[in-house]
């Protein structure tokens, strides 16, 4: 090589170094969330988005094999109102909460158990091995997993009956220790057996029962998805934007929150005043929210903490 030669110089393109700081970024969270349990709420608009539902289905693959053990609770607001649409039901909701008549609590329970645990686990079981599936479908029904009791909602200071809506009142894991002890992604569904009534079946919100599965799991995190991109101290405007609030500060905002945040958010003190380290609410129309939220250092949404 003569004396003006220059050796040939590789440069790496930009965006190849920004992934690689991506996953750098990522390994501290990795090592902190390697072999523990994190409850995902889906919902919202990622339920009937086929590419959002993907996504979701790939965040919980990613967790799987990057060592977390996922569990996913679901609603199925927007495929309910629909099947009841069919049938000329009309949906009544009052404090957020979806009143359940008996005429309406076997399309919830049908919509819920029957078809939409079915579905997400099937999206997800289509990106694993083929000889290994991964994703199971659970009801709250099955196993004894879910017992739960009639509960009103409390409207302008009066206690209003929503019907065939309860809150889970006990938690039974042992399905759900199972599935992960097997290497599976459980699926569970917000339906619950009455303790009082024998035979009869509960509405109970998926929020509320996400928040109790983690606690009886004693879970590291709890991540509800929904369609805002979280709280508001002062909604709408959208300056007011909390990315982290405590539980005593979240007591003091939640009576004054727009009615259909207020299930989410008392589910997230329900399950940071239970046990669970931290609880947030993400926006569930964006692609991959649950990996920016575990495995960056900002994260996204509104973080609820203890203290």
């Amino acid at each position: 090589m003569s004396a003006d030669a220059q050796p040939d110089i590789v440069k790496e393109p930009l965006a190849a170094t920004e992934k690689a700081a991506v996953l750098i970024e990522s390994l501290a969270w990795t090592k902190r969330f390697y072999g523990k349990t994190i409850v995902v709420k889906f919902g919202g608009n990622a339920m009937v988005d086929d590419s959002l539902q993907r996504a979701f289905a790939e965040d919980m693959l990613y967790l799987r094999y990057a060592g977390v053990n996922p569990i996913v609770v679901h609603g199925g607001g927007p495929q309910i109102s629909a099947k009841l649409a069919e049938r000329g039901i009309e949906s009544v909701f009052i404090g957020g909460y979806r009143v359940t008549t008996s005429e309406t609590i076997s399309v919830v329970r049908d919509v819920l158990s029957g078809t939409i645990s079915h579905d997400l686990a099937r999206e997800i079981n289509l990106l694993a091995p083929a000889d290994h599936p991964l994703a199971v479908a659970i009801s709250g029904e099955d196993h004894g997993l879910f017992a739960g009791r009639k509960r009103g909602a409390v409207v302008d200071g009066e206690l209003r009956d929503l019907g065939l809506v309860g809150d889970v009142v006990t938690v039974d894991p042992t399905a759900i220790l199972a599935a992960l002890a097997a290497g599976q992604i459980p699926v569970v569904a917000s339906i619950s057996p009455d303790i009082d009534v024998p035979g009869q079946s509960l509405n109970v919100n998926a929020d509320s029962a996400a928040a109790s599965l983690a606690v009886a799991l004693g879970a590291t995190k709890l991540v509800i998805l929904t369609d805002v991109a979280g709280l508001y101290s002062d909604w709408p405007n959208r300056e007011s934007l909390v990315s982290q609030i405590t539980a005593a500060q979240l007591h003091e905002l939640l009576p004054s929150l727009e009615s259909g945040m207020i299930p989410k958010m008392a589910a997230c003190l329900e399950a940071v005043e239970g046990g669970v380290g931290k609880a947030a609410i993400i926006d569930g129309r964006i692609p991959h929210s649950i990996l920016l939220e575990i495995f960056t250092d900002s994260g996204i949404g509104t973080e609820v903490v203890l203290a």
